[in-house]
């Protein structure tokens, strides 16, 4: 049992603080500067929606806590640390650049390979290294290894997770042979002589080389509406049910575009709720034009073919080229409006129906969390998807020495191809170092082309799955597009047309996008793309840049910073 404001609220094992108040009916615990409630989003700690105070530490990011008995939570209603709270206040950043530097003496190195994130592209790296005999630190901000793919409560048992086995067999080795450090969100990296350091909560991490993991979050458009408590994101959903056992909502309406929004559908209508429809803006019939492509991953096709079984059994509708644009209700979402595209991914004139429901989780793919990568001066490519991916060659290596990238990072595909990607970059890290290697010539080569096949999945999926081009018709004037600064489209209009802006980051200095407490990793894609549009051009590298750079990795509280200088963790 946890209180929240004085009222108990129970909290089973392992569960969020976020999952725990969302089971008992609370759907928002913190309010904006202009007085709007929120609570859950993203569900994973990036957009800071969920803010809470915790056992007297303001700021907490309610979907990363797990809930203890006797804890003591705190509504936050206003963005601003109590007086006396001043070291426990976040630290972020504005607008330093990537060169920026604490300046805190160098050190040796305490690891061979040190490996950031724990999903299925940073356990295969790590075991792949551990079993060379490699000294590997795998660093991951998560109480417990799997990632958004094998998030579970504690002594889960894999019911309801695609490859456990995989999991099983992963962990098995990174526990035998490798340091697990969870709960140590790294917050800063650097290269310093003889390697790098990370700086994480938990204390430094020194590594003669790194293997980047870090994944990535949903992206999300915005639209009216989406700010209401109830809305959030299918990552969101699918953590507080396979991380905590708790369903979003008891009539939930599961939007966007992409593959993953099934695997949602099917999780939440699997635990007994009533799954409105699955409202994919997408072509899946784009997949047939390239049947050389779908061969080359025949266990794709019999994962999809399960989950339309799955769907039609349960009668739930698919409703392919639609989209949610706009959700209603008095302090939580109600229903929403949807609507039926054309090929050119505009709204159809007359198609707008309203479909009820307590719940929505939408979002548009992916966008990787690259500011370790920036930060150590990888550089980046446009993804198939759209959005900024660290450039790697086919084994992992990045333009940085030393430094090495695996899954969602590199472009989204999914776990099958993280994996894959893990163990070419742990094979080519521990290879860098000398002695003997990690996987045979012959074992190489097999991955390699296992995952040129993949990759060019990858690539007819985000054509399957393309945003469509007619979204910012859906915004009006007052719509939100920053939801920490509450920026409206009307002010990034105003920004262009009246003062003159031209690119994204000039509109982020003078109309605030990005400048609140998630740093623009929700608002970034579409305020980029927005501006973009206004400009009369396409979005650019540049545009989707100014919202990726940011010298803290995280929120970082001012203690953490302060205590930096403590002795680094052996």
């Amino acid at each position: 049992m946890i209180s929240f404001d004085g009222r108990p609220v129970p909290a089973q094992p392992g569960q969020t603080v976020a999952a725990a108040l969302w089971a008992a009916g609370i759907r928002t615990w913190r309010s904006t500067r202009g007085g709007a409630a929120r609570g859950l989003f993203c569900g994973i700690g990036a957009c800071h929606d969920c803010l809470a105070t915790i056992d007297g530490r303001p700021s907490q990011r309610a979907c990363l806590v797990e809930a203890r008995s006797g804890m003591t939570v705190e509504s936050n209603h206003s963005e601003t640390a109590p007086e006396g709270n001043q070291g426990g206040a976040l630290a972020t950043t504005r607008e330093q650049g990537p060169e920026f530097r604490f300046g805190l003496p160098a050190s040796g190195a305490s690891a061979d390979i040190a490996v950031v994130g724990a999903g299925p592209a940073g356990l295969a790296a790590a075991a792949t290294a551990a079993l060379a005999d490699r000294r590997v630190v795998l660093v991951d901000a998560a109480p417990r290894a799997g990632g958004q793919f094998w998030r579970h409560p504690e002594g889960a048992d894999g019911h309801g997770h695609r490859d456990w086995r995989v999991f099983e067999g992963l962990i098995s080795i990174v526990d035998d042979r490798a340091d697990h450090l969870p709960d140590a969100t790294v917050w800063f990296a650097e290269t310093v002589p003889g390697g790098f350091r990370l700086h994480t909560t938990a204390g430094e991490v020194r590594a003669d080389r790194v293997v980047l993991a870090t994944g990535a979050h949903d992206r999300a458009l915005p639209f009216p509406g989406w700010e209401l408590p109830g809305v959030v994101t299918p990552g969101a959903a699918q953590a507080l049910l396979k991380g905590s056992g708790v369903s979003v909502g008891r009539r939930v309406v599961v939007a966007g575009a992409g593959p993953f929004l099934l695997p949602v559908a099917v999780g939440l209508a699997e635990a007994g709720v009533r799954v409105v429809a699955v409202v994919e803006a997408g072509e899946p019939s784009t997949y047939l034009r390239r049947p050389g492509v779908l061969a080359g991953a025949a266990g794709k096709l019999t994962e999809a073919a399960g989950y339309a079984v799955a769907l039609s059994r349960r009668r739930i509708p698919y409703l392919v080229r639609h989209a949610v644009v706009a959700a209603y209700g008095v302090g939580k979402v109600s229903h929403v409006d949807v609507v039926r595209l054309d090929q050119q991914g505009k709204a159809m004139s007359g198609s707008r129906r309203r479909l009820d429901c307590d719940a929505v989780a939408v979002g548009y793919g992916f966008t990787a969390n690259l500011e370790l990568a920036l930060a150590l001066g990888c550089r980046t490519v446009r993804g198939a998807d759209g959005s900024l991916a660290v450039e790697v060659d086919a084994d992992g290596a990045t333009s940085s020495a030393g430094v090495w990238a695996a899954g969602e990072i590199t472009g989204v595909g999914g776990s099958s191809l993280a994996v894959v990607e893990g163990i070419l970059a742990g094979a080519a890290a521990t290879a860098a170092g000398g002695g003997p290697p990690a996987q045979s010539v012959r074992d190489l080569a097999l991955l390699r082309r296992r995952r040129g096949r993949l990759r060019a999945f990858a690539e007819v999926m985000h054509a399957a799955h393309a945003i469509p081009a007619g979204w910012p018709a859906w915004l009006g004037e007052q719509t939100l597009v920053c939801r920490c600064e509450e920026v409206t489209f009307g002010r990034l209009r105003h920004a262009v047309a009246e003062l003159g802006a031209g690119d994204a980051r000039t509109v982020k200095l003078l109309a605030r996008p990005g400048m609140g407490w998630c740093q623009g990793r929700i608002c970034g894609y579409p305020t980029a793309a927005l501006t973009a549009g206004l400009c009369g051009r396409d979005v650019t590298d540049a545009d989707l840049a100014a919202f990726a750079h940011r010298p803290f990795a995280a929120a970082v509280r001012l203690d953490d910073l302060a205590a930096d200088r403590a002795a680094p963790i052996e």
